[in-house]
């Protein structure tokens, strides 16, 4: 039968472990989003300025007059993406840090 301590402390250990996957899980959305962005931006410069562009609103289709405004918006939404981004990966090791000096002690306890 196991303590209470070491029921805590496997208790702690699932707990961080979902936690891991759930940061896992952000990451791979946000970067997959961020990476929307670079495809979105990159085919906008690529775009012959000649031909129209359009952006989704709701159900429709809304022509772009102010390309450099769209760009600027998509670029500053992307910065946005990849600094959370580099948020959630230190939250990650963090994670893991104590993930792994929680097993630790939950081996050597």
């Amino acid at each position: 039968m196991m303590s209470i301590s070491e029921k805590v402390n496997a208790e702690e250990i699932q707990s961080l472990a979902r936690d891991l996957q759930l940061i896992r899980n952000q990451m791979q959305t946000v970067s997959s989003q961020a990476s929307e962005y670079g495809i979105t931006i990159e085919a906008l410069e690529n775009q012959d300025s000649e031909r129209p562009v359009y952006r989704s609103l709701g159900n429709i289709l809304l022509e772009v007059e102010d390309r450099e405004s769209l760009k600027s918006e998509l670029v500053g939404a992307k910065e946005s993406l990849d600094e959370h981004l580099k948020r959630l990966i230190e939250r990650e090791a963090n994670l893991r840090e104590q993930y792994a000096s929680t097993v630790e002690l939950f081996e050597n306890g």
